[in-house]
């Protein structure tokens, strides 16, 4: 396809004249079948809410073969629609546009469809199972018709997916708006993301798969590298850098596909379990893991080896995690770190498969039998956290990587309650990213190059790390250890390819990090020496950008945990200080109902409007969570606003005042 051909695709949105229908393309993965919840009438329904995307005169070529859709897979994903083109990240002037920062965001829209990048790229799903950036095809085409037409006094209103229209705007409004699955709260549970995905009318956006901002699997790289390295050091202390951990844990698909890449730069011999062959495979050919072993016998004798010759080293174990945790628990197998990273927020729908059936079985019954699938989940996990327990009691650190995995234990009854209240184990983020980032403001940093230049990135990165050296050089004790390990991991970061889809990179940063290394890359667009716009984020796994009480916020004590005003209040403070577009979300990570994520992008043009966006909006992003936490008495945060009040004019924020614990012993309750 000529670029004139794909840039006239992108202007007509629907077109006039239906495409042929695709074959199903077993090459890539696939979402699997989702049960089918919707009533006689309902089903009428989400033909309705499918066929109002198309004149008149295409309703009847089109209801038969929606309606096979929604029967063979419990949705309606409009495979007819999907383009002829390859799907990737293009140089930003290869878009047909009317506004720069429109293009930006096609170029953030197709990275998150990109078959390298997307776990489900035929239906639209980025991550975790059900990590969607649209509903259906219908909604891609239009959304891609609208940017390329946008100017900038125009915003674009996104509904779960759905592009609600343009509305006159003006230049520093964001470009565009996302909302993802803003239910009502009595209608959030489980079963009602599946009725309302099935109508066509809300969908689960996950973190950064529906607002355009996922990089692919090295966003958590970084963050599981980080969070390895310091649980190592919790392990073995001053020791760590003489000892070569064994870490466990399962999930290759999306955002976990990961983890071995991660284990790699941390120094550990890694083993991840992975039901799907094509995704540990494509994990392989990657490079993301070193090994693929089949055979429980063979994989147990390489991790021996390895560990005895102390020996970096990433395996992928083809095959069902329990079989691996009751094989090392059988063992004795010395396990020092082991975790969990299915997508269990979505245990039903092909986020956790349970052992004793094949990736076929259980995609068939969880369509066919939901309720007998449910049981066999949960008789899976009672059986993971038996093994899991016999390893802790021999010395391993386990700890939640925020997928659910205690709280879907918890619910199937397994051995995983310390008391009545309170886990066995920590979540990573109580133990590790709380107190030591999240406290103080150090969080997930993104940026990607529009140019798609490796040559733009490698500069960035040389920005970067030099800008973070400064910061060491006056850094107090309490911030110095992230520094050093962040800088660690920049002057890494080229030399372990971590690039898959867009030219992009992540690190940890604070409030004054994050601003000054933005300014440096805009000073150099606007020179010349970066050739075209950067497109910044985060992940909203950060200290101000989610309410997550088993996840982002479990080491808020206050109370508050459960409250959202947070990341309501950052997506709304974001809004008008500079963002490009802003997202909320409810769901991601932990699952629908358990969480609301809010993001941004900005797109940096070099200008000098753009220099007082970055100051604005990036100070407000960080220093909203750290004053939210300061108030829940995180004693990091407090010290971490203070210096920042002192640092900043016209910033004053309410501080708590501590009550002696000595008060409350003649106090009965």
């Amino acid at each position: 396809m000529t670029l004139q051909e794909f840039q006239a695709d992108l202007r007509c949105g629907i077109p006039h004249v239906l495409p042929e229908p695709q074959a199903y393309d077993n090459s890539v993965s696939h979402a699997p079948k989702r049960k089918d919840i919707l009533s006689a009438e309902d089903k009428k329904l989400a033909l309705q809410n499918a066929l109002r995307y198309f004149p008149k005169e295409q309703h009847a070529q089109l209801l038969p073969e929606f309606a096979q859709e929604l029967k063979d897979y419990g949705r309606i994903y409009m495979y007819r629609l999907r383009p002829r083109y390859a799907m990737h990240a293009r140089h930003i002037d290869e878009y047909p546009h009317r506004s720069k920062q429109a293009a930006a965001i096609m170029m953030m829209i197709q990275n998150n469809l990109d078959p390298a990048v997307a776990q489900h790229p035929h239906e639209l799903i980025t991550y975790g199972g059900n990590g969607a950036v649209f509903q259906n095809w219908a909604q891609y085409r239009l959304t891609m018709q609208y940017l390329s037409e946008m100017t900038d006094e125009q915003t674009l209103v996104m509904y779960s997916g759905h592009p609600f229209g343009l509305f006159p705007s003006h230049p520093n409004a964001p470009r565009v708006v996302v909302t993802n699955g803003m239910v009502i709260p009595n209608y959030s549970k489980p079963d009602d993301w599946e009725r309302f995905n099935a109508l066509g009318v809300s969908q689960y956006g996950q973190m950064t798969a529906g607002s355009y901002m996922y990089i692919g699997p090295q966003g958590i790289v970084h963050g599981t590298t980080i969070t390895v390295l310091n649980a190592a050091r919790k392990v073995f202390g001053k020791d760590k850098d003489h000892k070569i951990p064994l870490f466990v844990s399962s999930g290759l698909g999306g955002m976990s596909g990961a983890q071995p890449k991660a284990g790699n730069i941390a120094g550990v011999v890694s083993v991840v379990a992975e039901i799907n062959p094509l995704a540990a495979e494509k994990r392989h050919a990657q490079g993301w893991v070193d090994e693929l072993h089949y055979n429980l016998d063979e994989l147990i004798s390489a991790v021996n080896k390895a560990v005895e010759e102390r020996r970096v080293v990433s395996m992928a174990y083809v095959g069902n995690v329990v079989d691996l945790w009751e094989r090392l628990a059988k063992d004795n197998i010395k396990v020092d770190l082991g975790s969990d990273q299915t997508s269990l927020h979505n245990p039903y729908a092909g986020g956790y498969y349970p052992v004793g059936m094949t990736l076929e079985e259980s995609n068939k019954m969880m369509a066919d039998d939901p309720d007998m699938f449910k049981e066999r989940v949960f008789d899976s996990l009672r059986r993971q956290v038996t093994a899991i327990n016999k390893l802790t009691a021999q010395g391993m650190y386990f700890f939640d990587y925020g997928n659910a995995f205690l709280l879907m234990s918890s619910r199937a009854g397994a051995d995983i309650m310390k008391d009545a209240q309170h886990f066995r184990y920590p979540s990573y983020v109580q133990d590790i990213m709380g107190p030591m980032f999240f406290d103080y403001g150090f969080g997930p940093f993104r940026w990607a190059c529009t140019s798609c230049l490796s040559t733009d990135l490698e500069l960035t990165d040389q920005l970067a790390t030099d800008v973070l050296k400064e910061l060491m050089d006056k850094a107090t004790d309490d911030i110095h250890g992230q520094l050093a390990d962040n800088l660690h991991w920049i002057r890494e970061a080229g030399r372990n390819k971590l690039v898959v889809g867009s030219q992009a990179r992540i690190l940890y940063a604070d409030s004054e990090g994050r601003i000054r290394i933005a300014l440096a890359f805009n000073k150099a667009i606007r020179e010349g020496r970066i050739t075209a716009p950067i497109v910044l984020g985060r992940d909203h796994h950060d200290v101000s950008g989610t309410d997550s009480p088993f996840r982002e916020t479990s080491n808020i004590y206050d109370g508050s945990q459960f409250c959202a005003d947070m990341a309501v209040q950052n997506v709304i403070g974001d809004s008008f200080r500079g963002a490009t577009w802003v997202s909320i979300h409810n769901g991601g990570g932990v699952g629908w109902g358990e969480v609301i994520n809010g993001g941004f992008g900005m797109v940096l043009d070099g200008s000098e409007v753009c220099d007082e966006r970055i100051k604005q909006m990036l100070f407000w992003d960080v220093n909203n969570g750290i004053t939210r936490r300061s108030w829940a008495r995180n004693k990091g945060s407090m010290d971490a606003i203070s210096r920042e009040m002192e640092r900043t004019p016209n910033f004053k924020v309410t501080m708590p005042n501590l009550v002696d614990e000595e008060l409350f012993n003649n106090i009965h309750f």
